[in-house]
């Protein structure tokens, strides 16, 4: 069973940079492709970002393209997600997902195309 565990989260000032970490565990990291949702209060959930399983692929949403990068360590059973510039709307609890096949473009915006979740880590940016 795959176990996701994000961190990172916190409170910071709009324009500074953030980095958030998710570790998986319980599988073989490699074979799973990864990425990030999030969820703002009263919003409906939202694509953030996804890579393949080797990293040479990545795909992000159009609110955070140019802002956010992500990227992973295969040797540390580790996804991360490198948010920049932040704004007071990326303010949200930024969910780890993983699956077995990588959604590889606009079917990544579709929830559904990922089969684990983690728990979540609060981001919260202040104007």
């Amino acid at each position: 069973q795959v176990h996701l565990v994000e961190s990172g989260g916190s409170v910071v000032q709009a324009g500074d940079s953030l980095r958030l970490s998710c570790v998986l565990s319980g599988r073989t990291f490699s074979s799973y492709a990864m990425g990030w949702f999030r969820q703002a209060p009263g919003k409906e959930r939202e694509f953030v970002s996804a890579i393949s399983w080797s990293g040479s692929s990545t795909f992000y949403g159009d609110s955070v393209k140019g802002r956010f990068t992500v990227s992973r360590d295969n040797s540390k059973n580790t996804m991360y997600l490198q948010m920049d510039s932040l704004k007071s709307e990326d303010s949200a609890v930024y969910y780890c997902v993983a699956d077995r096949y990588y959604c590889g473009g606009y079917g990544c915006y579709d929830a559904a195309s990922f089969g684990s979740w983690g728990q979540g880590t609060q981001v919260t940016v202040s104007s």
